[in-house]
């Protein structure tokens, strides 16, 4: 029987890896993306493993109508890893109404909306997953980052409340806190900057592996006695 990962933002540098290592654990995958097609990806996975199922699914979180729009295209979930996301650098006070609603929608609203519209698919598993890729600065803010932290914070509470309310069903929540990760959001910074913050992380800067890693590592069967948690990705930087 195939089982099936909804994955929220498999567009993105850190969605694509976890789509990959998914696919290699046996999982069959509905990806996500908004702007960014997964075409390629889709094909990508089908060749290298053609007896499990990727389907993509297109749909802008910006506006509510994106959770209608992706539901109606799930059949069947026994795991929602939200990994969608977008970054927004500025002070509060230049922070707009619009940025606010939309760094709610995406990092909160919408991905909860996904989540109570399939969550009836768990019931015809004995074991599901939810898990959220959340951010080091929900747990300790960044300065410029205001709301953005904000929200990711406020995905780390969802999944504390959350994962009481499903434990009795099976159903196992938790987020993985990232680091410093190597992506394209952080082409803004210098290469000093890069560097002055590599200096202060023990391990060094992480990568996108490494969060697919944990990921599969939630959701695989080893850490089934574990819900509500953050699991931290950080390289030590913050213990």
């Amino acid at each position: 029987m195939k089982r099936f990962v909804v994955l929220l933002g498999a567009s993105g540098e850190i969605g694509e890896s976890i789509a990959h290592q998914l696919a290699e654990s046996g999982w069959s995958l509905y990806l996500h993306w908004n702007a960014n097609s997964t075409a390629a990806l889709v094909q990508e996975l089908t060749k290298n493993y053609p007896m499990q199922e990727f389907i993509p699914v297109q749909a802008d979180f910006t506006y509510e109508e994106g959770v209608e729009k992706l539901t109606n295209n799930v059949y069947d979930a026994s795991a929602i890893v939200v990994a969608s996301g977008q970054s927004l650098m500025k002070m509060l006070i230049d922070t707009t109404e619009q940025d606010m609603e939309a760094l709610w929608r995406v990092h909160v609203k919408n991905p909860i909306s996904v989540i109570r519209s399939l969550s009836p698919f768990f019931h015809r598993h004995d074991k599901s997953y939810v898990v959220f890729v959340s951010s080091i600065w929900g747990e300790i803010g960044a300065s410029m980052e205001t709301m953005y932290s904000a929200v990711k914070g406020a995905q780390l509470a969802f999944v504390k409340a959350y994962a009481k309310e499903m434990a009795p069903l099976g159903t196992r929540v938790n987020a993985i806190s990232p680091g410093f990760i190597q992506t394209k959001m952080n082409a803004g910074f210098s290469q000093e900057e890069i560097q002055e913050i590599e200096e202060e992380i023990p391990l060094g800067l992480g990568s996108p592996q490494d969060i697919a890693d944990a990921v599969d590592f939630l959701i695989g069967g080893k850490a089934d006695y574990m819900t509500g948690q953050t699991l931290r990705i950080n390289g030590g930087w913050l213990m």
